[in-house]
C-alpha cells in the first residue's frame, strides 16, 4: 500500500496537535493532483508547494509513491506520473472498452490518411487522449496517450465541450481562456457561436489554435447514450481536404459505434 508506512506516524502527529487535519489520502492525491499539462515534470519543492505540503512530508509520501511506481524520477531530479498510474487509469470501463474497440478502426483511419489520429474522451474540464496515431508528415503534435489538454483549443476537445452539460461549458467558456497561439480563440462569445455550430455541423475544427502548423478536424463518437468520446485528425492545412477528412472519421465513428458491446 502507498501509505501504509505513514499511517501510523501521520495519526500520532494528529493527536499530538501537529497535523493540519489533513489524511495521508488526501495528501497523496495531492500530490498526484500536481502534475497537470503544464506542469509535467516538477522539482520536490515544487511538488510540496503545489500540494501545500512540507518539504519533509513530501519527501517521505513522493518516495513511497516512487516506490510504488505512481511516480518516477528522472534523470534530472524531477519527478514525473509513473506507468503505473496510466495503466489503472486503463482499467475505468469507457477507457478499456472505447479504446479496444476502436484500435482497429483508428489503424484503419491511419492507413487511409497516413495523419495523425486521435480517440478522447472528457475528463472533467479537459479532454483525455486515450489512444494517437503518429501520422508520416511532420506536423507539430503535443498531445500523447494520457495526456490532458483544454477543450477549447483542441478539435476533439471542442466536440466534446460542445456536447458537454451546461455546467462543463459555463465553467470552461467563464474561466481563462488562455491563449496558446495567436489563433487560440478566447472571446467567449465567439467560442460559444463555434461550439453551437459544432452540435449543428457534426464536426469541429481548429487552424493553429493548440500549436503552429496544426490544424485538425473532429467528429463525436455518438451512442443511443450520447456522445461518450471524439475521433479527430490533425494535419498541416484543412484548406483542401476537410470534407474528405470528415467523411472518413464519421465513417470511422460509426464503426466504432456499431462493435461497443
Amino acid at each position: 500500500m502507498i501509505m501504509s508506512r505513514f499511517a501510523d506516524e501521520e495519526t500520532g502527529a494528529a493527536m499530538a496537535g501537529g497535523s493540519s487535519g489533513r489524511t495521508v489520502a488526501s495528501r497523496v492525491l495531492a500530490l498526484i493532483g500536481a502534475f497537470d499539462p503544464g506542469h509535467r515534470r516538477l522539482t520536490l519543492s515544487e511538488l510540496a508547494a503545489r500540494a501545500d505540503l512540507s518539504l519533509p512530508t513530501a519527501h517521505r509520501l513522493i518516495a513511497e509513491l516512487v516506490g510504488w511506481g505512481a511516480l518516477v524520477r528522472e534523470d534530472d531530479g524531477t519527478y514525473a506520473v509513473g506507468r503505473r498510474l496510466w495503466d489503472a487509469g486503463l482499467l475505468a470501463p469507457v477507457a478499456t472498452d472505447l479504446r479496444t474497440v476502436a484500435a482497429p478502426f483508428l489503424h484503419d483511419l491511419y492507413g487511409a490518411t497516413l495523419e495523425t489520429v486521435h480517440l478522447a474522451v472528457r475528463e472533467g474540464d479537459h479532454v483525455l487522449y486515450l489512444e494517437t496515431l503518429r501520422g508520416t508528415r511532420n506536423v507539430p503534435i503535443v498531445s500523447s496517450v494520457g495526456s490532458r489538454l483544454p477543450m477549447y483549443s483542441t478539435g476533439v476537445g471542442k466536440v466534446l465541450l460542445a456536447h458537454a452539460p451546461d455546467d462543463v461549458r459555463h465553467r470552461v467558456l467563464t474561466g481563462p481562456l488562455t491563449p496558446f497561439t495567436r489563433y487560440t480563440i478566447t472571446t467567449p462569445g465567439r467560442l460559444r457561436r463555434q461550439l453551437d455550430r459544432v452540435v449543428s455541423d457534426g464536426w469541429a475544427t481548429t487552424a493553429e489554435e493548440m500549436t503552429l502548423g496544426a490544424c485538425s478536424v473532429a467528429v463525436p463518437v455518438t451512442t443511443a447514450d450520447g456522445v461518450i468520446g471524439a475521433l479527430g485528425i490533425v494535419v498541416s492545412d484543412l484548406r483542401r481536404n476537410r470534407p474528405r477528412l470528415v467523411s472518413a472519421l464519421q465513417v470511422t465513428a460509426q464503426g466504432v459505434v456499431r462493435a461497443l458491446p
